[in-house]
């Protein structure tokens, strides 16, 4: 989310840590959905995960469909699910940031 972040200048994008509590019952996704998978939530209530979220959240930030257009690709959308879920499966591997329940324990009890 850092290059989501880093990208969104006109702050498009909410990103919002799936551990907060009733974080993932108010997007209507259950505690296993979150932790498999990155999920973006658009304002007309439809939801992607994985790879489509990823796409959804530079599409939004960018303030373009590109990300979305290259996603829906046949051969494209596949790859971008496949690198997906290997870096999901390895993502203990990777740095990153200090889980939230970990930064702000009294919200987490």
């Amino acid at each position: 989310m850092r290059l989501v972040r880093a990208l969104d200048r006109h702050r498009r994008v909410t990103s919002v840590p799936s551990q907060k509590p009733g974080v993932p019952e108010s997007a209507g996704l259950t505690r296993v959905e979150v932790e498999a998978a990155a999920w973006a939530v658009l304002p007309d209530g439809r939801r992607f995960s994985g790879a489509g979220a990823i796409n959804w959240a530079l599409a939004v930030a960018l303030g373009t469909r590109l990300p979305v257009l290259v996603y829906g690709l046949p051969v494209l959308g596949r790859t971008q699910d496949r690198v997906y879920a290997w870096v999901a499966r390895n993502r203990s591997r990777f740095p990153g940031d200090t889980p939230y329940c970990e930064q702000h324990p009294d919200e987490c009890r």
